[in-house]
């Protein structure tokens, strides 16, 4: 018998309080916490440089400047930084399609990168963090324990997630329950990766299915598949 998305906790007699408690078992599962995130701050996973696949938690500070961009952490290197700026490019000349109430050069930018498994730094990360930089800029934090995947090029072209069904499953071991995916022609991969942790969302009522089974898969969009983790009962 298995069991997922199980929480241990105990009542408080006095109190009639609930609390909950961490067991070695959940392994990393609290790498990704519960509860909102703060503007800015989002996570992905990606190779690093051991070319194993890691969570990476990228947390964005917005501060009054002149539109200076800063990159620190220990899961940046050079190829991260280039991939950065290329997001933060991408940013400055789209902005006015994310947003017309602030503008890029009435802020500064400092992006910090966290390798949370010692994987090293990545370089697939133009996605995550314009994603991290529109949501500073917008004061807008992305939903709870939620996973970017894919990535993106200077000119806006979605690139595909590598190994898709095993970057699931690094996001889902390390506590995520929504996954934000960047589909470019992975629909082949859709059909073979393991869904049963997780509910195919739509926005709207009457979608077209992509495939038959006890879970339904259905298309958002061209471009991107949002999931979320199935809950118990």
């Amino acid at each position: 018998m298995e069991f997922y998305d199980v929480h241990f906790s105990y009542i408080d007699n006095d109190t009639l309080e609930e609390r909950f408690v961490s067991v070695p078992e959940h392994g990393g599962g609290s790498l990704i916490t519960e509860g909102p995130m703060k503007p800015g701050t989002m996570h992905t996973v990606a190779f690093g440089t051991a070319e194993r696949l890691g969570l990476y938690r990228l947390e964005l500070q917005v501060t009054g400047g002149k539109g200076k961009l800063s990159i620190s952490g220990s899961g940046a290197d050079t190829k991260t930084k280039e991939a950065i700026k290329v997001a933060f490019d991408y940013f400055k000349a789209n902005i006015n399609r994310v947003t017309a109430m602030s503008k890029v050069g009435d802020h500064d930018y400092h992006l910090h990168v966290v390798e949370m498994h010692n994987t090293g730094a990545a370089g697939a990360l133009t996605l995550c963090s314009f994603i991290a930089l529109c949501s500073g800029m917008m004061n807008k934090p992305l939903q709870g324990q939620m996973v970017v995947l894919g990535d993106m090029s200077l000119g806006g072209t979605i690139v595909k997630t590598v190994n898709l069904a095993e970057s699931l499953q690094v996001a889902f071991d390390s506590g995520a329950k929504r996954i934000l995916i960047a589909l470019v022609g992975q629909f082949r991969e859709m059909y073979t990766a393991n869904w049963y942790n997780f509910t195919f969302l739509v926005p709207h009522p009457n979608p077209p299915p992509l495939g038959e089974g006890v879970y339904e898969k259905r298309r958002l969009c061209q471009f991107a598949v949002y999931l979320e983790k199935r809950t118990t009962g």
